[in-house]
């Protein structure tokens, strides 16, 4: 028998013409390991909203029920796209520009990417880098996933369903992923912090043959991985609305120095550090 998850926590806000609401509840604890945490979420504004997005050492789904957002290509400014019902977005090493026109209505999905490759049955470097429609990527169990979430009355009813989805592809699934599981737990609880060649002693395979089941079961190399966790502690310290110069920021995340972390935050945002925590503030605004 399971456990009845709790309900979600519904969040309302507003802002002069604009206001928003967000809904989140903790995964189930089985699906820890494969679902970082979902949300839905409305969000009205008085004319368009743009966007940038960090990059983070997870696989993000999307499933608009309002109408489609505009996904700039990845670290520019030009050539948006549209994905009807919405779109899966694999990891990367810059931001993206999202756009829309005064509405978006849809559930956020962060699979990790151990949970993505099992989800999705695809291997993760054909979606490094890329965002691809959902409907187009979906299992053809759940094709229908996008309506069937909108049709529903509630969020606590659509977390129920993508729980159920994602339970039973983790049930059908036959790839195998145990040795590249325990090094992203090692990277993660580590921080990033750690040394490539003896990961790889660890595992007791050659660095190319580890990098080789990273790009399969990640979609990236594993000392990539590692920087963009690194980052993503970073970015969740700003987002709380923590303190600190730049030189403590760099020592606190296992920057060599305040240099090294800027140029990673160039690198990861398109912008300068102290840019990216003013677009983090804001942001966290808009946060439970």
């Amino acid at each position: 028998m399971h456990a009845l998850a709790p309900g979600a926590r519904i969040v309302r806000g507003r802002s002069g013409e604009s206001r928003w609401e967000l809904a989140t509840r903790p995964p189930a604890p089985r699906l820890r390991p494969y679902l970082r945490d979902f949300s839905g979420y409305t969000e009205e504004t008085p004319g368009p909203l743009r966007r940038r997005e960090f990059p983070m050492p997870q696989v993000v789904v999307i499933i608009e029920f309002g109408p489609p957002v505009r996904v700039f290509d990845a670290g520019s400014e030009r050539l948006p796209s549209r994905y009807p019902g919405g779109f899966v977005a694999g990891i990367d090493d810059t931001f993206t520009i999202t756009e829309h026109d005064g509405l978006q209505r849809g559930l956020q999905v962060n699979l990790t990417p151990i949970g993505a490759r099992l989800f999705f049955g695809v291997p993760m470097a054909e979606l490094t880098g890329r965002v691809v429609s959902a409907r187009d990527l979906l299992p053809r169990k759940h094709a229908r996933l996008a309506e069937r979430l909108e049709e529903l009355p509630t969020w606590d009813a659509r977390f129920d369903l993508v729980e159920r989805a994602l339970g039973e592809r983790l049930d059908e699934a036959r790839i195998e992923t145990g040795v590249v599981s325990w090094a992203f737990r090692r990277i993660e609880e580590r921080g990033g912090a750690v040394d490539m060649r003896a990961l790889a002693r660890e595992l007791g395979y050659s660095q190319k043959h580890v990098i080789d089941l990273f790009r399969d079961s990640v979609g990236v190399p594993p000392k990539l991985l590692a920087r963009l966790v690194r980052f993503d502690r970073l970015v969740q310290h700003l987002k709380a609305g923590a303190s600190g110069t730049w030189a403590e920021l760099a020592q606190r995340f296992g920057y060599y120095d305040q240099a090294h972390l800027a140029r990673d935050v160039k690198q990861f945002t398109g912008t300068t550090p102290t840019r990216a925590r003013a677009e983090l503030i804001e942001l966290a605004g808009l946060s439970p």
